[in-house]
């Protein structure tokens, strides 16, 4: 009877390993069958500077980089410009006030000649007239305010030309990008992202070029024109100041 219950102990063990062999068999058959992930290569980008990039802009991008050069230079040179011409000491009224009451006109003039100030200058033209009447100093300080106004004021006009033309040359880098594309496929018959990309290139980089410098161009002639209102302010104010110092009664 033991023998009888040890073999079908082994007949049972054969057929339960005899069913995790055809298990695995047939897991590993179906895994077979299972198409392997596709191996996904990325190509390596080739990067492009931005001297690349300007010169896929074609031969309009010259005269753009000429404007641009030109905003700069006349925008610093009107900042410091203006900049030196708006300080002006905040005791120099006062000095002028001092010297006129003790009389001492020589001390004004000498003072107004070591300040450069466009508000320094109005006034050494009015110390210069004083004796004379009132509507002829303020006549001679008005003259040399509308010359200092405009001596400020000079190449401003050219900010403000460069931020209306480099839109226009813009786009007439456009315009060319353009007529190259449709030059391209007449010659290959044929239109693809190869042929039409060299004047997309130009297209897109002309107008933006040109919208970039006409914009710089226009901030920097506004703020220019901002610090200009100011100076100019001071000097309107140096100037009422001396006028009423003229008009007040002698003690």
């Amino acid at each position: 009877m033991f023998n009888s219950v040890l073999l079908k102990i082994v007949s049972n063990a054969a057929t339960a390993a005899t069913q995790v062999l055809d298990t695995a068999k047939n897991v590993a058959v179906q895994a077979a069958q299972i198409p392997a992930a596709p191996i996904i290569i990325t190509p390596k980008q080739a990067s492009l500077s931005l001297l690349d990039l300007i010169m896929k802009g074609g031969f309009i991008m010259i005269p753009m980089g000429i404007l641009s050069i030109l905003t700069l230079y006349f925008f610093f040179e009107r900042l410091m410009t203006i900049t030196k011409a708006s300080k002006l000491d905040k005791n120099f009224m006062n000095s002028i006030k001092d010297f006129i009451h003790n009389g001492n006109i020589d001390a004004a003039k000498s003072l107004c000649r070591n300040t450069t100030s466009p508000a320094a200058r109005m006034i050494e033209k009015g110390v210069s007239r004083i004796g004379k009447p009132i509507k002829e100093i303020e006549e001679a300080m008005e003259s040399v305010g509308k010359l200092e106004l405009n001596r400020l004021e000079k190449n401003l006009s050219i900010l403000s030309l460069i931020g209306r033309i480099a839109p226009i040359f813009g786009f007439i880098g456009t315009i060319g990008g353009v007529i190259k594309i449709f030059y391209d496929i007449s010659l290959t018959d044929n239109i693809s992202i190869g042929v039409i990309s060299t004047g997309l290139y130009q297209k897109m980089i002309t107008s933006a070029s040109g919208l970039v410098v006409g914009l710089l161009a226009f901030i920097g002639y506004y703020i220019l024109n901002a610090l200009l209102d100011k100076t100019i302010n001071k000097m309107e104010t140096a100037s009422v100041e001396f006028m009423d110092l003229l008009q007040e009664p002698t003690k």
